[in-house]
């Protein structure tokens, strides 16, 4: 299996990369993050993916172990492929896929090309737990920023609350209070349920 591949990139597109390590020349299929991360490099470290399938055998590249971790997450959803997760990774940020189904927004995964109602509902339904926390190079990685929304959101989940319900609570808490604390926040999201 090839976990990585560092050399130089021969030709690069915004859907894929020649790269030359060790004079083998490698076809490595990326998403516009990653070109956009690699775009005026001449050579660098890509992450793999090796894909092997009956119909043949397929790279993936990624600049960072984040975006690796999330496509490997999602391809592991029934229905997801390879380049479905390529397709969701080039339409929007790693952050913003995993904000989009830890928040249960069926609405922004729908607007990914080759993702329905049906798919959206699977990747949250799937994914959610799952991506709620990361572990990345030894550290716990939650997916927003920690701050007054998520602890409020947290804690309100923590109260069996359902995610989406509580996420909108908290939602509806804020543009009522803007300087409150956590305890205050809560107590307003409860009272918006």
């Amino acid at each position: 299996m090839i976990v990585f591949l560092n050399g130089l990139y021969v030709s690069k597109t915004p859907a894929y990369v020649l790269m030359e390590v060790s004079g083998v020349g490698y076809e490595v299929n990326i998403s516009l993050h990653t070109y956009s991360q690699i775009q005026h490099m001449d050579k660098g470290k890509l992450l793999t993916y090796h894909q092997v399938k009956e119909d043949g055998v397929s790279l993936y590249g990624f600049f960072d172990e984040e975006e690796r971790i999330l496509f490997m997450h999602l391809i592991s959803v029934s229905g997801i492929g390879a380049n479905t997760a390529r397709m969701m990774l080039s339409s929007m940020r790693p952050e913003e896929i995993r904000q989009a189904i830890v928040t249960e927004n069926e609405v922004v995964l729908e607007k990914i090309k080759g993702i329905g109602t049906k798919s959206a509902k699977r990747l949250i339904l799937e994914l959610k737990d799952k991506l709620i926390k990361v572990k990345l190079n030894d550290k716990i990685v939650t997916l927003q920023h920690n701050n007054l929304e998520d602890d409020a959101l947290h804690a309100l989940v923590s109260l069996g609350i359902a995610r989406n319900a509580a996420y909108n609570a908290v939602q509806k808490a804020i543009k009522l209070e803007k300087n409150v604390n956590v305890e205050e926040l809560i107590k307003l999201a409860l009272k918006n349920i």
